[in-house]
């Protein structure tokens, strides 16, 4: 019974770090989420490009055949599956950190972990890398 008051206590008196805590996981699931809905629209735009070149192979104006430009196919698919399936292991791994965090703040051993940072930040500087080679590759 004294543990589960002493537990008590301990969260009463943190407080203010474990809303802190929750800001931060409530954040991290917000970016999960915008990476999967930005690979949910990267994924659908390629299914919207194909559609359009389908079309614009089948008629042209004043039925002139129009030849189609030319996509890079299967890049964007791919692609945006990995945004999906990378914002979800950030949710995930967002889940865990927190309650690492919390557990450690109950113990009063907090220790800062850079895994998820190092992750987003590597995860976003690929995916500007990717888009800056996909869209110079569309140009040229």
């Amino acid at each position: 019974m004294r543990i589960t008051e002493e537990k008590r206590s301990a969260r009463i008196r943190n407080r203010r770090v474990h809303m802190a805590n929750e800001r931060t996981f409530l954040a991290w699931i917000r970016t999960s989420i915008g990476i999967m809905a930005f690979g949910f629209v990267v994924e659908k735009f390629a299914i919207f490009i194909r559609q359009v070149e389908g079309f614009l192979g089948r008629t042209g104006y004043d039925n002139i055949p129009v030849k189609p430009p030319q996509a890079a196919h299967g890049y964007s698919t791919i692609f945006g599956i990995l945004l999906v399936g990378l914002g979800a292991l950030m949710g995930m791994l967002a889940f865990i950190r927190y309650k690492k965090v919390e557990r450690q703040i109950d113990q009063d051993t907090y220790e800062p972990s850079l895994l998820l940072d190092i992750l987003l930040t590597i995860s976003i500087c690929a995916i500007g890398i990717f888009l800056i080679i996909y869209l110079v590759h569309s140009i040229l």
